[in-house]
């Protein structure tokens, strides 16, 4: 299978840890995405790591017992070690306080502590199997101080560090979910909800796997993911993965079931939106979006996969050691390994390997995939590095080998015009809520922010339109009907259409003498009026006669003042067009000639200056009877440079009457 075969890669640079071995154990902790390696219980060493910290902090501890768990506070300020099912151990890693060990005994008689998360930088939460405890640290006292704590009984739990909500699983089937969530010193509960197990016959007892729960942030919505293996009993078709969304406010409700149409070991991973399932027997993964549109049957809506499974990209191991040993061949890694460990969002770790990768989505690969280019631009649109892809989408359709039709371009066009005209929606909105003072509403405005989604025309002019008009094998009808779909689908989301485009289609139309049909775009006002417009259609009066009154027309629909035209045309070296309207209009006795001159020289055409500089000798001579120019009309630098290119014997001489 070639490269360009895999959508899922994992990260080239994994976190690299000892490997797990009866000496050195390995833990992982989801909220800083950090690894510990913790060797003969902390005595002969600590070594932390994380994705984003290239340096690794090790340390020392005392071994006093089998480590079960150990985490630092957000921000590395305070670690946390739990060694017995009663107590968790402290110790400060902020400069200047004591590092001496503190202890926090959970308070409910009986209770066996199942684990801790720390939801702050001085909170942190025991969880027991008879409730929850929220405390704050206080690092300076080396004690901690209960903020909350809720009786329940309690089988396992797991927590989503994004949204610092908790979950606890409760009752006899394990399947009635209560979550919690924290901010800023406060613990909510929220309603808890019931997970629906798979029917099973009475014999066998179903309870509901912690294995088989997972929680994540999709599209900014918490989500808690349930992979129900069907019974083999039931006709089911195989496994499903049942979406619960977990709103802050009001209940949990069933929202999405992802059809696997497989049974067997699988894992899940969210990575840039999208639901990896990841399947062992097969070594493949597939991927869900819950964005594009599914089968919806009143209550929920059924997915499939986006694309034919894959595996995920062949990775090599890179050899670690010496220059003179790294000579050696990288191993291959052996992906879907039953030692791996997935956790939320997107980490793999091998315990056995002693590596920690993030899994990441190609997009190029998918181009290719999926052939329905409405549905791949639904797709597209939603992921965060997409813009290069989707430009390089839209190209390929306008390419010989792989052209679509005019609808299927028109559709691509008017899904991108939607984008980009929410992202000038939102930012016109901001602007004009600044403008009127609400800056400092609560809660404060932000600022739209524009991702790689947004596809300006300016990115579809460079990299897509301007190439394409430009290739002389494209039959020109072609050509002229892409741009102006572009610009009709720019119309239709009342989006200003910037004069380059309207340009393209001019030089275009020129370039294949269709003039009548130029005519007819400017006379139904298909092209929008702009100046630079009206520029190039004077420029334009050599090919086409009429092009010069077209554009005159055009300045006086926009009320262009006579010499702001003027000025327009100079700016566009169109120097002889300016002169001719200025004729036109009567007013040539009285411009500056020192202007033209000026603009002559910069074409960098000496005939052309020739011509303008005779023009105003013959208007000296008419006007003050000499051709000469005053001093007062500044024009000394010019007539030294005509003497210079033309000699003195071309000035023209005052003629006598």
């Amino acid at each position: 299978m070639g490269e360009e075969e895999y959508y899922l890669e994992l990260c080239e640079r994994p976190v690299q840890f000892e490997k797990a071995n009866p000496v050195n154990c390995v833990f992982f902790d989801e909220a800083n995405k950090q690894v510990f390696a913790v060797r003969s219980g902390g005595a002969t060493g600590v070594v932390v790591k994380g994705p984003d910290d290239r340096n690794p902090i090790s340390f020392r501890m005392d071994d006093k017992g089998e480590v079960k768990c150990i985490k630092f506070s957000l921000e590395n300020k305070i670690l946390a070690v739990q060694r017995t099912s009663k107590t968790v151990d402290f110790c400060n890693f902020i400069p200047d306080n004591s590092q001496l060990e503190y202890t926090q005994e959970c308070k409910t008689k009986n209770a066996n502590i199942l684990g801790f998360c720390w939801t702050s930088s001085t909170e942190i939460v025991f969880i027991t199997d008879q409730g929850i405890e929220f405390y704050q640290v206080l690092p300076e006292k080396r004690s901690l101080k209960l903020l909350k704590s809720h009786n329940i009984n309690v089988n396992w739990y797991m927590y989503c560090p994004e949204s610092a909500v908790i979950l606890l699983s409760t009752t006899v089937l394990e399947n009635v979910l209560q979550p919690f969530y924290f901010r800023a010193g406060t613990m909510s509960k929220l309603p808890k909800f019931e997970i629906e197990l798979p029917a099973a016959p009475k014999s066998t007892k179903l309870s509901l796997s912690e294995r088989d729960i997972a929680m994540a942030t999709i599209y900014g919505q918490l989500y808690v993911l349930f992979l129900r293996h069907h019974s083999r009993t039931s006709n089911s078709t195989g496994a499903e993965v049942v979406l619960y969304h977990l709103p802050r406010e009001g209940a949990c409700k069933k929202m999405h079931i992802l059809k696997l149409n497989r049974t067997g070991k699988f894992a899940l991973n969210v990575v840039d939106n999208l639901v990896v399932v990841h399947h062992q027997d097969t070594e493949t993964s597939v991927i869900f979006d819950i964005k594009l549109r599914g089968e919806f049957d009143g209550t929920v809506t059924f997915h499939h996969p986006v694309l034919p499974a894959r595996s995920i990209q062949p990775y090599q191991i890179p050899m670690a050691g010496p220059a003179a040993v790294t000579s050696q061949s990288p191993v291959p890694c052996k992906l879907y390994s039953s030692s791996w460990i997935v956790f939320q969002p997107d980490i793999i770790i091998s315990a056995s390997q002693g590596y920690l990768w993030n899994l990441q989505v190609k997009l190029q690969p998918i181009v290719n995939l999926l052939p329905d280019k409405g549905r791949l631009m639904d797709f597209l649109l939603q992921r965060k590095e997409c813009k290069m892809v989707i430009l390089s989408v839209c190209s390929q359709m306008l390419s010989e080998s792989d052209r679509a039709t005019l609808p299927v371009i028109a559709t691509v066009f008017d899904k991108l015009n939607h984008e980009y005209k929410k992202y000038l929606d939102a930012e016109q909105s901001y602007t004009m809520a600044v403008e009127a003072g609400q800056s400092r509403s609560n809660p404060p405005l932000k600022r739209p922010t524009r991702t790689q989604a947004v596809v300006d025309q300016s990115d579809v002019y460079t990299h897509v339109l301007s190439p394409f008009a430009e290739n002389k094998e494209m039959p020109h009808k072609f050509v002229i009907a892409v741009l102006m779909e572009y610009i009709r689908s720019l119309n239709q989301f009342q989006i200003t259409v910037q004069h380059y485009l309207h340009e393209l289609v001019i030089k275009t139309l020129v370039q294949h003498n269709r003039f009548y049909m130029l005519h007819q775009f400017l006379q139904y006002h298909v092209l929008s009026d702009s100046k630079p417009l009206a520029c190039l259609l004077l420029s334009l009066e050599s090919f086409y006669p009429p092009a010069h009154q077209l554009s005159l027309d055009m300045l006086k629909r926009l009320s262009t003042a006579n010499d702001e035209i003027v000025e327009v045309l100079l700016s566009k070296h169109q120097v002889l067009a300016a002169l001719r309207f200025i004729r036109g209009i009567g007013g040539h006795d009285n411009i500056s000639a020192r202007k033209f001159l000026d603009a002559a020289k910069q074409t960098e055409d000496n005939m052309l200056f020739y011509t303008i500089f005779r023009f105003f000798e013959q208007r000296n001579q008419r006007l003050r009877g000499n051709p000469n120019f005053t001093p007062g009309e500044h024009c000394e630098e010019h007539v030294a440079f005509f003497k210079q290119v033309f000699g003195d014997q071309a000035l023209m001489r005052p003629t006598t009457f």
